[in-house]
């Protein structure tokens, strides 16, 4: 246990009052967190949500890839898995064990490596297998929810449940679980396949990315959902927004669908960036964008 805990329960793990989020937060900027926990195993952190206050609210970040984090900061208890979380097993039947806290392109490559394809898709999401399965992340034509078997759930509770894929109820980007409960396994099936022509495909998306995305820049990653029939990006770029800053963040040039700090944004400023682009694309072409981005916490 680390600094003071007064006012949550022990932990076997760290806990940190005023704790960073902006340390590994892609945009790298926002307020700290009321309380930043990480738990060392399931059974520590289920036993700090069973005694927590029901009123103290949780939430769970990975690396923050589509996140982000007001100024003023997060309430409660922001719960971060660490690398104990980040474990990778190959099952039978073409199954991928993923613990919430293994990155997707480390999973995908296991995957590879297993000889086990229809995961690579994995390798363009910049985020965790916990987040992905929340969400239903996707690219490149495929989504979580067409490789999950079931996913291991530690509730707000403390309860520790196992949902099959059917209880997600999954739609795009959207899926059942209830805020507080966070993600700490994922079951995935893929198919048998040839590891050279799994990482081949892997090599594709990872070049694709490189030469679309503003991958090396302080983003986080798809800011608007894609609308029926149409794509996100084009309805910014169309609207005149390519290029549009305000204070520190801007629309990036070489990806229209992803803002970023380009120096000394605020949380404020990118927010505030991503509403104009909203205004304009509407006024534009009658198209409501919807945030794909999370946004969390206190503005002050």
């Amino acid at each position: 246990m680390t600094d003071t805990c007064t006012g949550v329960p022990p932990l076997e793990g760290t806990v940190k009052r005023g704790g960073s989020l902006a340390d590994f937060i892609w945009f790298r900027c926002g307020g700290p967190a009321e309380w930043l926990v990480r738990p060392t195993d399931v059974e520590d952190l289920s036993q700090f949500l069973s005694q927590l206050d029901p009123a103290i609210s949780v939430l769970a970040v990975g690396v923050g890839s589509n996140l982000i984090v007001r100024d003023g900061g997060v309430r409660g208890v922001v719960v971060r898995l660490p690398k104990s979380f980040a474990e990778i097993t190959i099952e039978e039947g073409n199954r991928v064990r993923a613990g919430g806290a293994a990155m997707g392109i480390t999973v995908a490559s296991k995957a590879r490596d297993a000889g086990i394809a229809g995961l690579e898709f994995l390798r363009g999401i910049p985020g965790t297998a916990g987040g992905a399965v929340r969400m239903n992340a996707g690219a490149y034509g495929r989504e979580a929810q067409d490789i999950l078997v079931e996913a291991t759930l530690v509730m707000r509770d403390g309860t520790v449940e196992v949902w099959p894929l059917e209880r997600f109820e999954y739609s795009y980007r959207h899926s059942a679980v209830p805020a507080g409960a966070i993600i700490v396994e994922a079951l995935f099936e893929g198919v048998p396949g040839d590891p050279e022509t799994i990482g081949a495909e892997m090599e594709r998306i990872a070049a694709e990315r490189e030469a679309s995305q503003p991958l090396r820049s302080r983003t986080g990653g798809s800011t608007f959902k894609n609308p029926p029939g149409g794509k996100a990006w084009q309805l910014v770029d169309a609207a005149g927004c390519r290029g549009l800053t305000i204070g520190g963040a801007q629309v990036s040039e070489k990806h229209t669908n992803f803002l970023l700090n380009i120096g000394g944004a605020t949380a404020a400023d990118i927010e505030a960036l991503g509403d104009e682009v909203r205004r304009r694309v509407f006024e534009h072409s009658g198209v409501e964008l919807e945030w794909e981005i999370q946004r969390v916490g206190d503005a002050e």
